[in-house]
C-alpha cells in the first residue's frame, strides 16, 4: 500500500513538471515562432494552380476544375509539382511501382565500334584448279591397270595404266621410218632433206599431241622400235577421286578415264545470308572449325564472293582457301565458318533488345524522366552479335529501356501513344480517346495446373478468350515477373491477362485470385 501511494506521488510530479515545461514552451512561441508559421501557412494558400490533371493519370489536363466521366474531380497541380503532371501525348507514365513488377531495366546509348562476327554453315570442297582429268586423245583400249582403285594416293609420274592403240602403233611407225630416213638422207640435196625433215618433225608432233611423253619419244628416235603399249601417269601429287577405266575396255577419244585430285589445299564454301553480305571483304582471314576435329581450328582467306545468290535460302555463296597439308580435311565435310569484320568506326549503339521491330518500322523506348518514356521511331544502321547502331532518332547518353519494353507495350497501350505523334495538347482539355481500341492484352479465366519456378512459366486450364476467338484448352504461359509466379499455385482458380511477346510466346501480365470478391476490387482498376 504504501509502496502504491509513493508510486502515485511520483507520477503526479513528473506530470506536473512536464506541465509547467511545456506550458514556458509555448508561452514563448508567439513570439518567436508565431509570425514564420503565418506566413507559412499563407504561403500555401497562395501557391499557383498550374492545371487539372485526369484522376485516372490519362494524357487530358485542363485549366479549370471539371469531372471526368466517372465523376470524379480533376486533381489540381500546383506550381513546384511539375513532376506529378500527366505524360504528354507522345509519353507513356508509368509509376515505379509498376516499373519494378515489370522488371523494366534502362541503359544508355553508347559510342561504340561495332566489331561483328559473321556466323555461317559450309561445306570443304576440292579446289576446282587442282583436279586434273587423264583422258586419251585417241582411240584404243585399255591394256593395264597399274593403280585400280578409287581413293588411292597417287605421286607425280606414277604410273596409272597402260592403253594399246592401233593408230599409236602406226604413227610410231611413221616417226620411226621418218627419222631413219633423216639418217640415210644426209648425202642427198638439201630440198630432199628438208622434205624427210618435214615428214619426221610431223610425225613426232603428232605423237607429242597425243601426249606422249618426251622420254618415250626420245627411245623411239633413238631405238627405232616401236611399242604396243603408251603408259599413263598421273600429273600431280593427289587422290584418284575418279576411276572409269577398266582392264580390257575400249575408249573413245577424249573418254575421261581417270580424275586425280591435289588436297593439299581445299575450299571450304560457306552460305552467307543477304543482310551479313555487304561485311564480308575478299583478303580477309576467316575461321574453321569441323566437327570431327573440335579441339582445332583451321585458318584460311576469302578468296572469292560469288556474284549469285541462292534464291531459296537467301544465302550467298562465299570461298576460302585452306592449306590442307595432312589431308585432314575432307571434300565432303560440314564446317562452320567465322568471318570476322572490321569496324567502320564509333557509332551511337543501342542493344539489340531495345528495339521493337514491328516490320514496317522500328521502335525505342527513351526515359524522359523517372516513370516517363517515350516512343520514338529510329533508323537503324549496321548490326553486331549484341548491338546495334543507330542513325537517327536516339542520341548518345540517352537512356533507352533495353528489358521488358514489351510489357511496357502491353501495360501503356504504347499503340495509341505513338499513334498520336504530333497531337499532343499544351494544357487545353480534350476528351480522352477510346481506349479498347488499342487494347493489346487478353482476358481468361482459368485453373493453374502446374508451376515451374526455374523455367518461369505456368501450365493453365483456361476458358474461351473472346478477343483471339480460342475455345477453352490448357496451354503453358510465361510470368513477366516473380511476384506474378510466387501468387499461382497448382489448383488455384484465377482471373488473368496475357498478351503475346513473340511468335508464340504468351505472356501473364497481370493476375487476380478468382476466390476474391470481385466487389471488393476497386472499380477503377482497369484504368
Amino acid at each position: 500500500m504504501n509502496k502504491g501511494v509513493i508510486a502515485a506521488a511520483v507520477v503526479a510530479a513528473l506530470a506536473a513538471g512536464g506541465g509547467y515545461w511545456a506550458g514556458q514552451k509555448n508561452s514563448s512561441l508567439p513570439h518567436a515562432e508565431g509570425p514564420a508559421s503565418m506566413t507559412a501557412d499563407a504561403g500555401k494558400k497562395e501557391r499557383k494552380v498550374l492545371f487539372y490533371r485526369n484522376p485516372m493519370g490519362l494524357p487530358d489536363t485542363s485549366p479549370t476544375p471539371k469531372k471526368d466521366p466517372m465523376g470524379m474531380d480533376y486533381i489540381p497541380v500546383y506550381e513546384g509539382e511539375q513532376d506529378d503532371e500527366p505524360a504528354s501525348a507522345n509519353q507513356i507514365k508509368i509509376s515505379t511501382e509498376k516499373i519494378q513488377k515489370l522488371g523494366v531495366r534502362t541503359e544508355a546509348a553508347t559510342l561504340r565500334n561495332l566489331d561483328k562476327v559473321i556466323r555461317a554453315a559450309g561445306r570443304i570442297e576440292p579446289d576446282e584448279r587442282r583436279t586434273y582429268a587423264i583422258s586419251p586423245k585417241f582411240e584404243g583400249y585399255v591394256e593395264r591397270l597399274h593403280v585400280n582403285v578409287t581413293g588411292q594416293p597417287v605421286g607425280k609420274g606414277q604410273p596409272l595404266f597402260e592403253v594399246y592403240s592401233p593408230e599409236l602403233v602406226s604413227a610410231q611407225r611413221e616417226y620411226a621410218i621418218a627419222a631413219q630416213g633423216v639418217e640415210s638422207l644426209k648425202g642427198a640435196d638439201g630440198s630432199t632433206q628438208d622434205g624427210m625433215r618435214q615428214l619426221a618433225d610431223s610425225s613426232l608432233a603428232r605423237l607429242r599431241n597425243w601426249d606422249i611423253s618426251e622420254e618415250q619419244v626420245k627411245s623411239l628416235a633413238k631405238s627405232g622400235e616401236t611399242r604396243r603399249t603408251l603408259t599413263f601417269r598421273s600429273p600431280v601429287n593427289g587422290i584418284v577421286t575418279e576411276k572409269k577405266a577398266v582392264q580390257g575396255m575400249r575408249f573413245m577419244p577424249g573418254e575421261a578415264l581417270y580424275q586425280v585430285t591435289d588436297l593439299s589445299s581445299v575450299w571450304a564454301v560457306a552460305d552467307v545470308f543477304e543482310q551479313d553480305i555487304a561485311w564480308v571483304k575478299p583478303g580477309a582471314k576467316a575461321k574453321v572449325k569441323i566437327n570431327a576435329y573440335p579441339d582445332k581450328s583451321f585458318e584460311g582467306t576469302i578468296s572469292y564472293v560469288y556474284p549469285t545468290l541462292k534464291a531459296e535460302t537467301r544465302t550467298i555463296p562465299v570461298r576460302i582457301d585452306l592449306p590442307n597439308p595432312n589431308n585432314q580435311l575432307k571434300p565432303g565435310m560440314f564446317a562452320q565458318l567465322e568471318l570476322p569484320t572490321a569496324a567502320k568506326g564509333a557509332v551511337v549503339t543501342v542493344p539489340n533488345s531495345a528495339v521493337i521491330d514491328s516490320g514496317t518500322r522500328q521502335i525505342v523506348l527513351v526515359q524522359a524522366r523517372e516513370g516517363r518514356f517515350e516512343p520514338r521511331d529510329v533508323k537503324l544502321g549496321a548490326r553486331s552479335d549484341e548491338r546495334i547502331e543507330v542513325l537517327d532518332g536516339v542520341r548518345e547518353g540517352e537512356q533507352v529501356v533495353v528489358a521488358a519494353n514489351f510489357l511496357i507495350d502491353a501495360e501503356s497501350n504504347l499503340k495509341a501513344a505513338v499513334g498520336s505523334f504530333g497531337h499532343s495538347s499544351h494544357g487545353g482539355a480534350a476528351a480522352p480517346e477510346k481506349p479498347a481500341a488499342t487494347k493489346v492484352g487478353h482476358q481468361a479465366e482459368g485453373k493453374v495446373e502446374e508451376v515451374d519456378t526455374k523455367a518461369g512459366t505456368v501450365s493453365v486450364t483456361h476458358g474461351p478468350v473472346a478477343s483471339l476467338k480460342w475455345p477453352g484448352m490448357t496451354m503453358e504461359f510465361k510470368a513477366a515477373n516473380e511476384a506474378i509466379l510466387k501468387q499461382l499455385k497448382p489448383g488455384a482458380a484465377i482471373d488473368f491477362e496475357f498478351v503475346e511477346r513473340g511468335q508464340g510466346e504468351w505472356v501473364i501480365t497481370s493476375v487476380k485470385l478468382a476466390s476474391q470478391p470481385a466487389g471488393k476490387a476497386n472499380p477503377h482498376a482497369g484504368h
